[in-house]
């Protein structure tokens, strides 16, 4: 076993960053000849980096190497290697946002909050990962940096998800085994359902956003995409330590009425995970929330409240001639944004309290089951169209914002994949500040959806 074939069992989804770290443990192989072998396949990818910190990431790699070796390991992922979205500070390197606007602009003087975090657990910083321009769409299309495709099995291109549509890429490719992204209206848990792995969108704060280029500060959030649950929670438990295991049997709420208005492949993919929870003993509610089909509602009506911040934050820039360099769909979007009414933000963070104690009452201790996005990945070429990019990226959105509206942590899984070797997935959602008891739920979860297991497998309702 060397360096290179663990790097594509991880790519090929058949270990996690968790199992790597044992490999570390034990001297298979070292943190340095993985990290030299992610810089390898960096080098060789397209449209998925920005900026590669490779002196960086090997003197962290060595030094790691050191401490696995003299048994002094700073936490379970220490060499472990991470990914940036472009919008994270990092020392040295220039904070792009995926723009061309900001090329001359002066590279950050320190790392931002949460890569200093990790690069003192140990986790060794490989780059910066492309985006959509300013972190404002849905599908990941970047015509500066380049658009990193997923291309279905007959080799048409499609969209990898936005706005994190590199950090999504990267570690589907096996490139790294987290990459950090920003999530306001479902930047995370898109490209994360589009590409099969992981993404946890945690709830606002959780993690500190110093050092991240905002959208929209009353909505921006961070989190992880990764190959496991087991991942999500190991990272989390880093930053945050762990709490109480859960005393109960996780039960859920599926909102089907959702699931039966999604394209045949996500619907088909979803009930069939619904009927593999419920034979392994998991209670499922098979019903809509209210307060969850209110705040799609309210989205249709009024617009969406981030946009009205981002557009706040560029407007100087969308009327000057540097506007000339913006991705044009970006840049009338944000033009676009400017035309909502103005006391829609006011209105949308006097509500939010409100709406977020509406829902908590009505899922009580549920967590609730929804499509991440309705369809998979999109082809990329009708999308060179304004009016397609614009109904696409409308439609790409619409089931995660309601989550970001009323903050709610949400975890995305894959579910399945379509004969032209689409993703398919849902999406676990919880009450804002309840991310610890949703990620050991996802762990439940997916420890008895293991691919074997069956409904009389080791799972057990009284296994906690």
């Amino acid at each position: 076993m060397n360096a290179e074939s663990v790097r594509q069992q991880f790519q090929k989804g058949q270990i996690d960053a968790c199992d790597i770290a044992a490999l570390f443990a034990q001297g298979i192989i070292t943190p340095l000849e993985f990290t030299e072998s992610c810089l390898e396949a960096a080098r060789n990818s397209h449209g998925i980096f920005i900026t590669v910190t490779s002196e960086r990431a090997i003197q962290e790699a060595a030094a790691s190497t050191c401490r696995w070796q003299q048994k002094k390991a700073r936490s379970a992922l220490d060499g472990i290697p991470v990914v940036w979205k472009d919008l994270f500070d990092i020392e040295s390197t220039l904070t792009s946002a995926g723009s061309a606007t900001r090329a001359s602009s002066p590279v950050a003087t320190t790392d931002a909050a949460l890569v200093e975090q990790l690069t003192q657990a140990g986790m060794v910083t490989l780059g910066k990962t492309n985006l959509s321009e300013f972190a404002f769409s849905g599908l990941g299309i970047n015509p500066v940096f380049g658009t990193p495709f997923i291309y279905s099995h007959n080799g048409v291109p499609h969209v990898p998800g936005g706005s994190s549509s590199g950090s999504a890429r990267a570690v589907s490719e096996g490139i790294a085994c987290f990459a950090m992204g920003t999530d306001t209206a479902g930047s995370i848990r898109i490209p994360a359902a589009f590409n099969g792995i992981t993404g946890y969108r945690a709830s606002r704060h959780r993690y500190p956003d110093k050092g991240v280029f905002p959208l929209a500060t009353s909505l921006d959030t961070l989190g992880p995409l990764c190959r496991s649950v087991r991942d999500a929670l190991t990272l989390d438990e880093i930053l945050c330590g762990s709490s109480e295991q859960l005393s109960r049997t996780p039960s859920f709420i599926a909102d089907t009425t959702l699931l039966d208005q999604a394209s045949s492949e996500v619907r088909e993919h979803g009930y069939h995970c619904l009927d593999r929870m419920e034979a392994f003993g998991f209670a499922v509610q098979r019903r809509p929330l209210s307060a969850f089909h209110n705040a799609l509602a309210w989205i249709a009506e009024n617009g969406w409240p981030g946009a009205i911040e981002a557009f706040r934050l560029h407007a100087s820039l969308l009327y000057s001639a540097a506007a000339e360099k913006m991705d044009p769909f970006i840049r009338n979007r944000l033009i676009q944004s400017g035309q909502l009414r103005p006391e829609l933000l006011d209105e949308f963070q006097h509500l939010r309290p409100i709406w977020q104690h509406a829902l908590a009452e009505e899922l009580g201790d549920a967590v609730l089951v929804t499509p991440t996005v309705a369809h998979t990945a999109p082809p990329y070429l009708p999308l060179e169209d304004a009016n397609v990019f614009t109904n696409t990226n409308s439609a790409t959105l619409r089931l995660t914002m309601p989550g970001s509206l009323l903050d709610m942590p949400g975890i995305t899984l894959p579910v399945g994949t379509t004969p032209d070797g689409l993703n398919t997935s849902l999406l676990f959602s919880l009450p804002a500040g309840e991310d610890y008891r949703l990620l050991q739920t996802a762990s439940v979860l997916a420890n008895a959806l293991l691919p074997g297991n069956t409904a009389q497998g080791n799972f057990s309702p009284n296994n906690f």
